[in-house]
């Protein structure tokens, strides 16, 4: 009341009213948690969700996990570090399954043709969550898009666009600032999937650590010198895998959940960060439905509003219709930065977060342990995760427990970065490295090989299992199968002897035609922000193989007269980063050969080569060296081949037009809160609008009996847009729009609106819409 007198607003003007209250509310928050700033700081955020059908999921390498709708959107998330007069630092968080080296090189020419030297691949880092529920066929090397058929330029070019697009935001809006670190176990997010391969580390080291997988979560809070806290990243370690390979709805999985409540948290709480009775029902919605009053309080008069909105028919729109009626981000000040959360990815090589276990399909009971089978098979072999059977509610609560974490560290971060901005990144050979090894007080040379996958890799895990008669953990491998690998490449007695004990399956290192398999050049990289470290992995480290390479390289950090850190310097792994070489498992690891040793491309020795060069990586930044820029990767770019067929032409059934509801709700209905709404509207090919920060979906409510308002769209987690065909080539096609209401949703009048775009005659791209029949809301 006292803010309503202060500002003269009126409960008309809801947005005005609710910017003010949170306004006041930020700054008397903002001073106990800032101070002098001492960097510049600047985030950014943008769309980068993929083709929406036909194109093959990429993760589980299953050719029939195709896309087919949204989950939720997947989006860029980035940050700027710079010293008012020095160096400077990029970090950009992606919600895909991993950095692409192609998508990274043309990042970094288009940033070099805007910026010139400021922001190159020195001091650009690019990190994927690892989802494993976002399109594919963005990566240049052939093992990698060999199940989405090829290159699919859609996939590649939103990546592009929205990585340059958020680093844009962020470098816009580069202020004064200051960041704060804490650090904090999360117990209940991620389990070891490969527990027999663990144990085959020495005793004496497991001895050191209190579980088999990194609890530990690192968050930096970001705070604005006027503004007060404007983001937060962390990085955690565990799998994008609580959706399974029958999945087919885009979605971050459980880490781009957690971004989602984060920041739906931090804009209903108006960035008051003292409340830890929180849950994801508190911030769905966050929304204009929030501020709302309740227009109706008796259910008769409700139902015969509603009643009076009837199905209109299919109408044309225009691609801007749809990006305005977007939810995310109505309620913000233009002026005031957006509030942006990255749960990014560590070492998850070898964490699940299907946290109760692996079990047989056929009997219930758990899988083998060394091979993760079920009777000889591992195709029957899956991890549970804590909302079994319901794979979308164990995404919800792998992701409700990272971002309680995440606002308890981000409520209490009590320590402030000081100190140096600076990098240092590098090529290297990683398929014939040198690798020198200190054992017992003696050195032995030994060497890094050729990229090669073994067996188990193709037997796949329990987070997705493979096929055929692959088992993890075989070291010898089968006569079929070596009949079959030899058509495509027989690996040379070196590469064999090389690889030991892992039994070639694909020799892909060594592979070239029509061109590179997979890499062997590849980008490290590390990043200060004073008294924190990142190392950009370009692949999965296993737990052990993370421990050792922080271990590693804190030890030169913090050694020696040159370095002014102290030993409580923070040393993160930032896994997934601007390149791709699947795993990187530990000597004794590799020796069992599960699927992680399988994976680990460049032999036994490839863990010890990482911890090599990154200590040399270190000692260059404690010196003040320069390092040099190693060998360049390919540029396959105009190499690739793309075998996905094109949109050809959409369809309705005559007298229907786009946007016409197929499936309405009944007439004169009422749903309660925790009740499934479904639609389906006539629909055409999501590949012919990304709608790129705009939706395909809205749930809208009635305002004031005339005004329909955003409430929900496709970013939410509460709202899921399905789309199918009848029959795999034709060229008609659903969209089914599944809202499940909130708990906390206002009753009121509401409909559910279907945004697409069709391909008709000779090409042209025609946008459309359609509305349900409205229904109401108790």
């Amino acid at each position: 009341m006292e803010f309503a007198s202060l500002f003269n607003f009126s409960i008309r003007k809801p947005y005005e009213a609710l910017f003010w209250i949170c306004a006041v509310l930020l700054v008397q928050n903002s001073k106990g948690s800032s101070s002098d700033s001492n960097y510049l700081i600047g985030l950014g955020s943008y769309d980068i969700t993929g083709p929406a059908a036909d194109v093959n999921m990429m993760g589980y390498a299953n050719m029939e996990q195709i896309a087919g709708g949204v989950h939720f959107r997947l989006r860029a998330r980035t940050f700027i570090v710079a010293e008012p007069q020095g160096e400077r630092v990029v970090f950009v968080n992606l919600d895909a399954c991993m950095a692409s080296q192609l998508v990274t090189i043309k990042v970094l020419q288009r940033l070099k043709e805007r910026y010139g030297d400021l922001y190159t691949e020195k001091n650009v880092a690019i990190s994927g969550i690892h989802t494993h529920a976002g399109p594919g066929g963005y990566l240049q090397y052939i093992v990698y898009i060999v199940t989405s058929l090829g290159f699919v330029r859609q996939s590649f070019d939103v990546l592009v666009n929205g990585i340059e697009n958020s680093i844009i935001q962020a470098h816009e809006n580069l202020r004064p600032g200051s960041i704060f670190i804490n650090k904090g176990e999360l117990l209940d997010a991620g389990v070891n999937r490969s527990p027999s391969a663990y144990l085959n580390n020495p005793a004496e080291e497991r001895q050191k650590y209190d579980y088999n997988v990194d609890k530990e979560m690192t968050l930096l809070k970001f705070v604005d010198l006027e503004w007060g806290p404007i983001g937060s990243f962390n990085w955690f370690a565990t799998h994008g895998t609580s959706l399974s390979r029958t999945n087919s709805l885009i979605s971050g999985d459980n880490k781009g959940a957690a971004a989602r409540f984060m920041e739906d948290w931090f804009e209903k709480k108006c960035g008051i960060a003292s409340d830890l009775d929180i849950s994801v029902e508190d911030t769905i919605p966050r929304r204009v439905s929030n501020i709302i009053p309740d227009l109706f309080i008796n259910h008769h008069e409700l139902l015969e509003l509603a009643a009076s909105f009837q199905s209109p028919s299919g109408r044309p729109a225009t691609r801007i219709l749809s990006s305005s009626r977007r939810v995310r981000g109505a309620l913000r000040n233009a002026d005031k930065p957006q509030f942006v959360s990255a749960f990014c990815q560590s070492n998850c090589g070898d964490v699940s977060p299907n946290v109760l276990g692996a079990f047989c399909i056929d009997t219930g009971l758990p899988c083998d342990f060394n091979h993760s089978t079920c009777g000889g098979k591992n195709e029957l072999c899956y991890g549970r995760g804590p909302g079994y059977p319901d794979e979308f509610e164990s995404t919800r609560i792998i992701g409700e427990r990272q971002f309680r974490k995440a606002v308890e560290l981000f409520s209490n971060a009590p320590e402030q970065l000081k100190g140096k901005v600076d990098f240092r990144h590098t090529y290297v050979d990683f398929s014939k490295l040198e690798v020198t090894l200190e054992r017992g007080g003696t050195t032995e040379v030994v060497q890094t090989c050729p990229a090669a996958m073994g067996y188990s890799f193709a037997a796949g895990t329990t987070d997705g299992p493979g096929a055929f008669d692959f088992e993890q953990g075989d070291d010898k491998g089968n006569p079929f199968w070596r009949i079959i690998r030899n058509f495509l490449k027989t690996p040379k007695k070196e590469q064999v002897d090389c690889q030991r004990p892992k039994p070639i399956l694909l020799d892909t290192g060594e592979m070239t035609k029509p061109y590179d398999w997979a890499p062997s050049i590849l980008p490290i990289q590390i990043l200060r922000v004073g008294q924190l470290i990142i190392l950009g992995v370009p692949g999965e480290f296993t737990t052990m193989a993370g421990r050792r390479l922080r271990d590693a390289v804190k030890t030169v950090l913090t050694d020696g007269s040159k370095s002014e850190l102290s030993g409580d310097v923070h040393v993160v792994i930032a896994g997934l980063t601007n390149s791709y070489s699947q795993y990187v498992t530990t000597f004794e690891e590799f020796q069992v050969q599960r699927y992680e040793g399988a994976s680990t491309l460049y032999g036994p020795h490839t863990l010890n080569a990482y911890i090599q060069e990154f200590k040399k990586l270190a000692h260059a930044l404690i010196d003040g060296q320069a390092v040099g820029a190693g060998p360049q990767p390919p540029d396959l770019l105009n190499k690739q081949i793309s075998l996905l067929p094109p949109v050809v032409m959409d369809a309705t059934p005559r007298s229907v037009k786009f946007g016409d509801v197929k499936s309405d709700v009944p007439k004169n209905s009422t749903f309660n809160r925790g009740d499934m709404v479904t639609v389906t509207f006539w629909s055409a090919c999501p590949r012919n609008d990304l709608m790129t920060e705009g939706t395909y979906a809205l749930v809208e409510v009635l305002h004031d009996k005339k005004l329909w308002v955003p409430a929900y769209d496709d970013d939410d987690f509460c709202l899921r847009f399905k789309w199918s065909r009848p029959f795999k080539l034709s060229s008609k096609s659903y969209a089914t729009i599944e809202w499940r209401i909130p708990k906390t949703a206002t009753p009121g009048v509401y409909r559910i609106t279907h945004f697409g775009a069709a391909k008709v005659l000779f090409g042209s791209i025609n946008h459309f819409t359609g509305s349900s029949t409205a229904f109401g809301v108790v």
